[in-house]
């Protein structure tokens, strides 16, 4: 079957910066699934994606569908003709439902009896048939929350479409797609190339734009000229290096089609004010790349990313240059302002700012939260009076002229403020560090008065939204609570704290006189010791060794994470697998048995076999050893250690009768089989761990 590339491009009016690459992943994604679907052969598919343009090409696709062999199975046999052999109305109404005749019918035989059935081959469909609707169909499922229309036109999209490429190889396919006719010319920049260009095939698409249009259509490629030019432009003017903040350079190569890198200056005396200010300020109004030497100090220099090569550069700088002073004296004088006032008299200010209707107001948040702080950092060796009095400053900062204004800079001011105002320097670092981890892999606080306050916190929160019936529904999560939850987790385990969150939860639980719900303390247990499962499965440790855990329910995560790592390191060895077989045995018998009823003290007289025999002195043997590392929580050693009962484990249940006739026997080798379990569920339910066959 021939092939041939095949381009799609729709030019529009400047794109929405942030949603750029969503949407043409998404259209690119939509293209391919669409072709799959058709069953068309293709090969590579390249995403182009500029300010006023997605485009999609298609290597090597099709020309055409491939015909597909139909069948179609009628009345049985008996039922398609009458005792003379003539056809029945059953047959006729069958073939002319098709359009043909019965003598075009074959038959076939079953297991069940002949049929009538009918063969032909379905022409694949011309790919230039079907490609128009594929596009329209990845355009209409793109990811937009809200179209809009334009002019008198009842086309909606995310922005004003202008033009429309269509081509398969040479040829353009004249198919009409929003209203726009299709055709072969594209258009270059807005200002260095403002006139149709014409793309002779797909392979020449961003040929022409480049050498013609002064467009770089390739999302990637413009990414990496603009990071390499950044980073140039640092080093060369500077001699420092240029800080390339992911985000902000995905949201710079959406907003460019021709990218120039320009260095700008301002004023030394803006770097008396916090770097994170200048830089929130910077990043978030003027999209800048900061610089920094080589010591990691801010230097008065930024960058800007141009959309065109100016004649005359220095006054593309100079006009950034007057956009960012305003900006900085801003930030300069919120400083200036807030620190003529302590972050305790601003105390006050927070009993109006609600935190949750029923739980009250941020004061009254920051008045919890500093109890239960007190609390946790005694129960973790640190100075109680200085977490209390974190907590009770750590949201002052919400009321200052810098956080008002830059929201990203909360917790981050309050540290620079509580150093200015003389707090103890733990105090001050607190509270940056309630706000850690702030995402997935982020930095956890460093000292323990920020791990209290940050726990303290979001065990709060957990605590309050439960406890008024507000826990998070479906992908509703206002609060933040599934992050809060793994935050805590990640704190204690990873700080190696030796908290308990169900003692942690009852402390803030008695901090509540609104609450409506039963146990709450218990229901945010279980809510976070939940949020353990994606943890574990996204480190590739499996749901069943989470569930071997779960099972024995450890409410201090630390004590919950050894267990998990042991278990995981268990699974690995030989005898795993017979042995958690084994256990589920074991866990039926005693079930069925009477369960809790049934004590593990084995009477030594009344052991009879010798493999029975042996069992118990191997189990009181391992007893003896391992008991005292569970107490010190030595896991994996334990684990290691009683995988060494599999042998007589499996001498035991192939040479001895469990259920023996006389009680008293029966009752001492379910003693036995109850002390072996136990030593196990001391860690973990192994019975929920695959097994052996």
């Amino acid at each position: 079957m021939a092939t041939q590339d095949f381009l799609v491009e729709l030019g529009t009016e400047e794109l929405p910066p942030k949603a750029l690459k969503p949407l043409s992943d998404a259209f690119t994604r939509g293209i391919a699934k669409g072709l799959e679907d058709a069953g068309i052969e293709f090969g590579k598919v390249e995403a182009f994606a500029a300010p006023r343009r997605l485009a999609v090409r298609v290597r090597d696709l099709a020309d055409a569908q491939p015909d597909k062999p139909v069948e179609k199975r009628g009345p049985a046999v008996k039922a398609a003709f009458d005792d003379s052999g003539n056809p029945t109305r059953a047959l006729t109404g069958f073939a002319t439902s098709l359009g043909i005749t019965p003598d075009q019918l074959d038959t076939m035989e079953t297991d069940k009896g002949a049929w009538v059935v009918y063969r032909t081959v379905e022409k694949g469909r011309p790919t230039v048939e079907l490609m128009p609707e594929l596009v329209e169909q990845s355009l209409a499922a793109l990811p937009i929350p809200k179209r809009m229309r334009w002019g008198a036109y009842r086309t909606e999209f995310v922005r004003p479409v202008h033009w429309l490429i269509l081509l398969f190889g040479n040829k353009v396919i004249d198919a009409p797609i929003m209203g726009l006719k299709p055709g072969n010319t594209t258009r270059g920049h807005r200002f260095h190339c403002p006139k149709p260009l014409i793309v002779p095939t797909p392979n020449d698409y961003e040929v022409v734009l480049k050498q013609e249009g002064y467009v770089l259509a390739d999302f990637a490629e413009r990414r990496e000229h603009i990071r390499a030019g950044v980073a140039a432009l640092a080093e060369k003017e500077a001699g420092g290096k240029a800080v390339i903040d992911e985000d902000l350079l995905d949201e710079v190569t959406a907003l460019n089609e021709w990218p120039v890198p320009l260095m700008g200056r301002f004023e030394e005396r803006f770097l008396e004010v916090p770097a994170e200010a200048l830089i929130s300020s910077m990043k978030e109004h003027q999209k800048y790349f900061h610089v920094v030497d080589k010591d990691g100090k801010m230097l008065p220099l930024f960058i800007t990313v141009a959309n065109l090569e100016s004649k005359d550069p220095s006054q593309v700088v100079s006009g950034n240059e007057k956009v960012i002073r305003p900006r900085l004296a801003d930030a300069a004088f919120f400083y200036d302002t807030d620190r003529k006032s302590r972050l305790e008299d601003r105390i006050e200010a927070l009993k109006p700012i609600v935190f949750q209707e029923k739980l009250g107001s941020i004061y009254d948040k920051s008045v919890r939260v500093a109890a239960l702080a007190k609390k946790i950092a005694e129960a973790i060796n640190s100075d109680p009076v200085l977490a209390e009095r974190a907590a009770m400053l750590a949201k002052t900062d919400l009321v200052t002229e810098m956080v008002l204004e830059f929201t990203d800079l909360q917790g981050i001011m309050g540290q620079y403020y509580a150093a200015n105002d003389g707090e103890h320097e733990d105090v001050a670092k607190a509270l940056n560090e309630q706000y850690m981890p702030r995402f997935a892999g982020d930095d956890l606080p460093g000292t323990l008065t920020g791990c209290a306050v940050a726990i303290a916190d979001r065990i709060d929160s957990l605590v309050g939204l439960f406890g008024i019936n507000q826990p998070p529904s479906g992908t509703r999560d206002p609060f933040g609570l599934r992050r809060a939850s793994l935050g805590v987790l990640r704190i204690i385990i990873e700080r190696e704290l030796p908290l308990d969150l169900q003692t942690v939860c009852e402390w803030a639980e008695q901090n509540f006189s609104v609450l409506t719900e039963q146990n709450t303390a218990t229901t945010v247990v279980d809510y976070m010791l939940e949020r353990f499962r994606a943890h574990y499965e996204e480190q590739g440790i499996g749901a069943e060794v989470y569930l071997a855990v779960h099972a024995r329910r450890p409410t201090k995560p630390l004590d919950f994470d050894r267990r998990v790592k042991a278990v995981e390191a268990f699974r690995q060895l030989p005898e795993a697998q017979a042995l958690a077989g084994a256990n589920k045995r074991v866990s039926n018998i005693l079930t069925k048995q009477g369960g809790d009823s049934i004590g593990e003290t084995v009477d030594d007289n009344l052991l009879q076999d010798a493999e029975e025999k042996t069992l118990a002195a191997r189990v009181e043997e391992q007893a003896h050893k391992v008991v005292p590392l569970f107490e010190q929580g030595d896991y994996a050693s334990a684990l290691s250690s009683l995988a060494s009962l599999r042998e007589p484990v499996d001498t035991f249940f192939d040479e001895v009768m469990v259920m023996a006739e006389d009680e008293a026997i029966r009752n001492n080798r379910l003693a036995l089989l109850n002390r072996l379990r136990n030593l196990f569920l001391r860690v973990a339910d192994i019975s929920l761990l695959p097994t052996a066959g």
